[in-house]
């Protein structure tokens, strides 16, 4: 189970999902990977506590959150908090969006967000 972990990517896909949510068509960012043509439309929601991923996973995850810096939290926050699924996809859980450390995107639409409890 492979996953990239990026922030800028996550807010991205996030916005996606706001975007499908008040259909209206989400700016495209620019390609990273040549693999995907366009961003896979968001199926479902998971909401996974860091400390349920493997030990590498969670390094992964502590470095690329540091990395990003608290406006890039801040703004995919925002982003998660005007987009109903994903909110209530976090209050299911008994979590909020300022638990949220970053997302995971899967080629079948399943967008894994990444919650951190005490931050």
């Amino acid at each position: 189970m492979r996953k990239a972990i990026m922030l800028a990517a996550s807010i991205t896909f996030i916005s996606v999902l706001a975007a499908n949510a008040q259909e209206t068509p989400a700016p495209q960012p620019p390609k990273q990977a040549p693999v995907a043509t366009e961003a896979p439309k968001i199926q479902r929601i998971n909401v996974v506590d860091v400390s349920e991923l493997p030990q590498a996973a969670q390094k992964q995850v502590e470095q690329v959150a540091a990395q990003a810096g608290e406006a890039n939290l801040q703004q995919l926050r925002t982003s998660i908090d005007a987009t109903p699924e994903a909110k209530a996809a976090l209050d299911a859980k008994g979590a909020t969006s300022a638990q949220v450390v970053g997302t995971t995107m899967d080629t079948d639409g399943t967008l894994t967000l990444i919650t951190k409890k005490n931050t």
